[in-house]
């Protein structure tokens, strides 16, 4: 039993009457959108409903996150929806079809890899307004491919520029009915009022009224698109499919789609976290997901991930345990076999409608109105990246604002290090705290001793303040470097050290190394210093390095000081 528990969800039966409550609730609010979803990757509305059942089981059972709902997500619907066109476009329906499940697949595995690595923590480790930013974009992607749907008519092929290319020609082919189904759809979901939230989730209203709408009101004015017969009964085996000119492609998509669905889930489990006063298990979730999805990818459904919303709802409705997860992906099962012959009347245009919600909830409306306020230059970076998510590439997007991210962070670090932790004097100047021996050490050597100390950590960003102070070194006789206060010394930073103290060696100055020790002092030593300076140079104290300094500068025979300190070698 015991093996049993680690190896799954954290499962109990002593709130039964919550967890079904639960899993109803999310059950209920799943449908519309797992219809939606498959409708709009391209894969079909069984696709969406697999998927939705299949991951929200698996999840459950062997996940971290006693009280996630996982299924087929926004984000994960946009990405998998590229990969759906791209690879039907090139291999034809049937084979490209089976291609894309293939990188589901593979996604999963990547997913259990992170998890099983213990990587888990770091995936949620990027900067916010590169995530705000991402999720953004995605949120305007789901929006503007609904655009075709919302008018009628059907989606232009290319993607978003392909949607604002063909604009002025699905202006020119609107039709009305379908629109105000459309719009009617998102009213009711914006709109709908919060004390009946919890008798009724208004994405399944508003696909109820639209359908009843559209065969009684508009269904004799014209001809309304509409999902159609939906097909159910045991999914069929999907074989692993790929070809070797698209195995690199289908590898680098599912990289994406499982790096996407890590950081979904993540987040979401953060959220049922903060809700439940629980906390997960970051790499079990991510094994959990990681096996939800190569079984949703085996049977022809879609990839998911943790749901905000399913989630939220399930906690608020009473879910405590992995048992809601289970029930909600059996009631649905349930009743998708049951309803499964309403569900063609339901138009294309209502199922746009709750696509563009979920488009707007992903849209970070909260900080973009007040980003500028924080710092403009991250606003006008998160702008860089929705941009770029939205009319280049998701990878590019990524890639490009975690590096840019990384280097505005470290060149504030460094910069933050430059002014604090080095520091060159040669009098006293109050800016080196100096015992009254120090100070008066340094008088004596009458400006010809440059103390240059460093602090804390040294990364490479700090070697340009190192080499600024070139000048300082080459105008005085002797130079004692104060190394005492540092932990850790960054490989750039060890050689810009060492281009220092090569050149104060090459003008016949004394050098002096004080308190080099551990990490530090291995460094300098793997650099090959002790062959620049002599061993004896390696000074535990800065007094002790002062007054060795003080004799070398007031000497006028030229020759070096003997010193009696021990050698630090093997400090």
């Amino acid at each position: 039993m015991s093996r049993a528990y680690k190896f799954t969800n954290r499962i109990h039966f002593r709130n039964i009457r919550g967890d079904l409550f639960g899993g109803l609730t999310a059950a209920v609010i799943a449908l519309p959108m797992a219809l939606a979803f498959g409708f709009a990757s391209g894969a079909g509305p069984e696709a969406g409903l697999y998927g939705a059942i299949i991951v929200g089981f698996f999840a459950a059972l062997f996940g971290g996150t006693p009280t996630l709902i996982s299924e087929p997500t926004g984000p994960m619907t946009v990405v998998i929806t590229g990969v759906i066109a791209s690879l039907v476009a090139a291999q034809g329906p049937e084979k490209g079809l089976a291609m894309a499940f293939t990188v589901v697949i593979m996604a999963g595995i990547f997913q259990i890899i992170i998890g099983s690595l213990k990587l888990g923590r770091y995936v949620t480790l990027m900067p916010y307004n590169v995530v705000s930013g991402f999720m953004s974009g995605i949120g305007l992607i789901l929006i503007i491919l609904q655009v075709g749907p919302v008018m009628g008519l059907e989606s232009p092929s290319g993607g978003v520029l392909g949607t604002i290319r063909e604009l002025p020609t699905l202006l020119a082919g609107i039709q009305p009915s379908e629109t105000i189904l459309a719009a009617l759809t998102v009213a009711i979901i914006l709109f709908f009022p919060k004390g009946l939230r919890k008798f009724a989730p208004p994405q399944l209203v508003a696909m109820v009224v639209g359908t009843v709408l559209s065969l009684t009101v508009f269904g004799s004015v014209e001809s309304i698109d509409r999902i159609g017969a939906v097909s159910l009964g045991v999914p069929e085996l999907t074989v692993p499919t790929f070809t070797g000119e698209q195995l690199q492609i289908m590898l680098v998509d599912a990289g994406v789609l499982g790096m996407l669905g890590s950081i979904d889930a993540l987040l979401t489990s953060v959220v049922a976290d903060s809700l439940t006063r629980t906390e997960h298990d970051s790499n079990k979730e991510l094994v959990g997901q990681g096996i939800a999805n190569i079984v949703s990818g085996l049977f022809g459904g879609l990839p998911g991930a943790g749901a905000t919303m399913g989630t939220v709802v399930n906690i608020k409705a009473g879910g405590k345990t992995a048992l809601s997860g289970l029930s909600r992906a059996v009631i649905l099962l349930i009743v998708v076999l049951g309803a499964s012959s309403l569900t063609q009347h339901i138009p294309l245009a209502v199922l746009a409608g709750i696509i563009i919600k979920v488009g707007l909830d992903n849209i970070d409306l909260g900080f973009l109105k007040r980003a500028h306020y924080i710092s403009r230059k991250s606003a006008a970076f998160m702008v860089g990246v929705i941009f770029l998510t939205v009319f280049v590439d998701l990878v590019i997007a990524v890639g490009i604002g975690v590096f840019v991210a990384n280097m505005l962070t470290i060149e504030k670090l460094s910069k933050l290090r430059s002014d604090k932790g080095v520091t060159a004097i040669t009098d006293d100047d109050d800016t080196i705290v100096l015992s009254a021996e120090e100070k008066s050490l340094l008088e004596q050597g009458n400006d010809q001793i440059l103390l240059f100390r460093l602090s804390g950590p040294m990364i490479f960003g700090v070697a340009k303040a190192i080499a600024r102070q070139r000048e300082a070194v080459q105008n005085c006789k002797a130079f004692i470097l104060d190394i005492s206060e540092v932990p850790h010394l960054g490989v750039t930073t060890s050689l810009s050290l060492e281009n220092a103290i090569q050149e104060a060696v090459d003008g016949d100055r004394a050098v002096y190394i004080v308190g080099a020790k551990g990490q530090t002092y291995k460094r300098l030593t793997r650099l090959g210093l002790l062959d620049i300076v002599p061993p004896e140079r390696f000074i535990k104290d800065r007094t002790t390095a002062l007054k060795q300094a003080v004799l070398a500068v007031n000497r006028t025979d030229g020759k070096p000081i003997a010193s009696a300190q021990p050698s630090m070698s093997n400090a």
